[in-house]
């Protein structure tokens, strides 16, 4: 039997990689979350069933998706003690994971980024745990997702910024400094998943997503957070800082899609960016959104607001030279579907 493992499998990415597998495969999935960010599978798989075979939740009726509610830590410890603690403990009949998803992170908006940088700093031990076992299990396939706050802050100033590349990250160079702990964090893990694929041969590649959004993302987050004001047609609308900082918006459809491509074709540990390519200031989205909702408010800029850098957008040349991608969802068409779930949860309330 194939099956895959989640962790953070109940956060935005991870949950939309869950159903992806759910919906694209016949194969199992293990998920692990501790719902501190995450919303519980009930929340958002459809015609939900459950039963529990002990502390795990076996869900569905075709009995495949399994989740296990706590810190990943102590997961990777007790697997760690018996590398088949969970074929023995809850009689799952397979010999190892063969694509693991390493989602599970202290995550959170430019609020949490900047407001408790040492609770984010866990990553640190989150990661360095799931790079052991990895290394001592040998699954198949492994994803690191990276971000694309690993790049220096240097590099995304008001007067200098540029487009990211790839190559703006050596780890045989001078490396800069990266965003904040969770850029420090996620640099550390890319160098962890280089030494796991050249030292202990684990097939692993890393992405650096630049800014994913959807139509289920947590209100703590910039663009579900502007299309909500928008579907209420808040006028005046607010915008933390000037709203001139710009990012690089990405569908998680695509970053899914993009996702499956590399683990098909990179084993080294290196890692790619995830972006359109296009740089969109939150005034230009808020515009976007109003457009859609058919009214023209005036912005109020709350200048006490963490904004974090400047300007953060991908260079996508590397990525489109070497597989030809690009994503398919326009920010125009990916906006009006956030601004759609967010007009209706508004109606249900």
């Amino acid at each position: 039997m194939k099956i895959h493992l989640v962790s953070g499998g109940c956060g935005f990415v991870g949950r939309n990689m869950v159903r992806r597998l759910l919906t694209t495969t016949k194969d199992a999935v293990f998920m692990i979350d501790d719902l501190s960010i995450g919303r519980h599978p009930k929340e958002w798989l459809e015609n939900f069933t459950s039963e529990m075979r002990g502390d795990l939740e076996v869900i569905g009726e075709e009995k495949r998706l399994f989740f296990w509610q706590g810190d990943f830590r102590n997961l990777l410890f007790y697997m760690r003690e018996n590398p088949r603690y969970i074929q023995e403990k809850y009689h799952i009949d397979f010999e190892k994971f063969t694509d693991v998803f390493h989602f599970a992170a202290i995550v959170g908006g430019r609020l949490k980024i900047e407001g408790d940088p040492m609770m984010v700093a866990l990553d640190l031990s989150i990661d360095a745990e799931f790079f052991y076992w990895i290394t001592q299990h040998k699954p198949a396939r492994v994803l690191y997702p990276s971000s694309s706050a690993a790049y220096p802050v240097s590099l995304q100033t008001t007067t200098g910024a540029i487009a990211l590349s790839e190559g703006d990250i050596d780890f045989d160079k001078n490396l800069g400094t990266p965003d904040m702990t969770y850029g420090w964090s996620k640099l550390t893990g890319e160098f962890l998943a280089q030494i796991a694929a050249k030292h202990y041969g684990v097939p692993v590649v890393c992405i650096r997503p630049f800014s994913g959004y959807g139509e289920d993302q947590e209100q703590s987050y910039p663009v579900p957070a502007i299309a909500a004001r928008a579907a209420r047609k808040e006028n005046p609308f607010e915008v933390w800082g000037s709203g001139k900082q710009g990012r690089d918006f990405v569908h998680i459809d695509d970053i899914i899609d993009f996702i499956f491509i590399l683990l098909d074709n990179v084993k080294d540990g290196s890692a790619y960016n995830i972006g359109s390519g296009q740089l969109t200031s939150f005034l230009e989205l808020i515009d976007l959104f109003a457009d859609i909702a058919g009214y023209k408010p005036a912005v109020k800029p709350l200048l006490d607001k963490p904004v974090g850098v400047h300007s953060r957008y991908a260079n996508m040349d590397f990525v489109d030279n070497k597989f030809g991608w690009k994503p398919k969802i326009s920010l125009r068409e990916g906006m009006t579907r956030v601004y759609e779930a967010q007009l209706k949860q508004l109606n249900r309330q």
